[in-house]
């Protein structure tokens, strides 16, 4: 089944595609430059720093919804073992199993795609292999990502904890987001759209964290418009589900990824940076996101600190 026209003038619309060459691999990530870095620092002023990752647990977000996509199975499999005989130092060692995109994490630029098309025209049937995983695109060419984030608390803006499930968050809540923070999304900027919805899990409501708000597919032009490098947001499946196209699922996925080459996050813990910014009324600091170097990897954990 093709995709309907209404998807692909929006694909048009945000292409990236040959805009740093015809042999990039980090699409957005080349926005963030040595200036955009040196003006982020000036965003700490007290050191306050938030970790803005859920906990990596055996009982986590995971509900079985998404096959293999499985919550951290972690054993000891050393245990005060005195490596170099009777008397000596003991050490003890973990192993884990899991879902690369089980927790907070960074959806790569070869998570998706569509009539095997990827970022900058790499043919997802070539670069995405069982054996080898992403050989092209992989998240590990994101080598660091440090940069000035910006939360558009589009949940507080509109007075609510949690936006209602279904709710698609359009460009006019972002802008209301920025007028509310008193703060203007720039070039190279990571941006975090809270909706409020990760309070759930963290309540205990795991299923129900999975039903609930997301990102407008009218919200990418707005990303592309500003040069951002980077959204994330504190939901399950990032954009609004059920799709706002028929039968166009994903199709938020497919325009970040496919067509403008920026990484997308979900899971992101923001409820207590959001506290914070209303309290002090600075919604921008400096955002350390760096991927895990999984060499081929189509997706990451991370646990992006917000220093302010």
């Amino acid at each position: 089944m093709s995709l309907p026209a209404e998807f692909r003038e929006l694909a048009a619309r945000v292409n990236n595609w040959g805009r740093w060459g015809k042999d990039d691999q980090i699409g957005t990530m080349n926005l963030i430059t040595d200036e955009v870095v040196k003006a982020a620092a000036a965003c700490v002023r007290t050191g306050k720093r938030f970790s803005l990752a859920v906990e990596l647990r055996e009982d986590g977000i995971q509900n079985g919804m998404i096959p293999g996509r499985d919550n951290p199975e972690r054993t000891t499999f050393l245990v005060n073992h005195e490596v170099f005989g009777p008397g000596t130092v003991a050490t003890s060692d973990d192993a884990v199993r899991m879902g690369l995109q089980a927790g907070t994490h960074w959806d790569g630029l070869t998570h998706a795609s569509y009539d095997d098309r990827l970022y900058n025209g790499f043919s997802a049937h070539k670069s995405v292999t069982a054996e080898a995983g992403a050989v092209d695109l992989g998240i590990h060419l994101v080598k660091t990502l440090v940069t000035r984030g910006v939360l558009l608390d589009v949940a507080r803006a509109k007075g609510v904890d949690i936006l209602e499930p279904e709710y698609a968050v359009t460009p006019e809540d972002l802008d209301a987001a920025e007028e509310f923070g008193g703060v203007r999304v720039r070039a190279g900027d990571v941006v975090l759209v809270r909706t409020g919805q990760i309070r759930k899990y963290l309540a205990g409501d795991r299923d129900g964290y999975f039903h609930g708000p997301g990102l407008s597919v009218r919200c990418p032009a707005w990303f592309h418009a500003r040069d951002v490098a980077a959204v994330a947001n504190d939901t399950v499946v990032f954009e609004v589900f059920p799709p706002e196209i028929e039968d166009c699922f994903l199709a938020v996925h497919a325009l970040h990824l496919v067509e403008m080459g920026m990484l997308q996050g979900q899971n992101w813990n923001l409820e207590e940076l959001s506290d914070d910014c209303a309290a002090d009324g600075v919604y921008e600091f400096l955002l350390d996101a760096s991927p895990q170097p999984f060499v081929g990897g189509v997706g990451t954990p991370v646990n992006p600190v917000a220093i302010k």
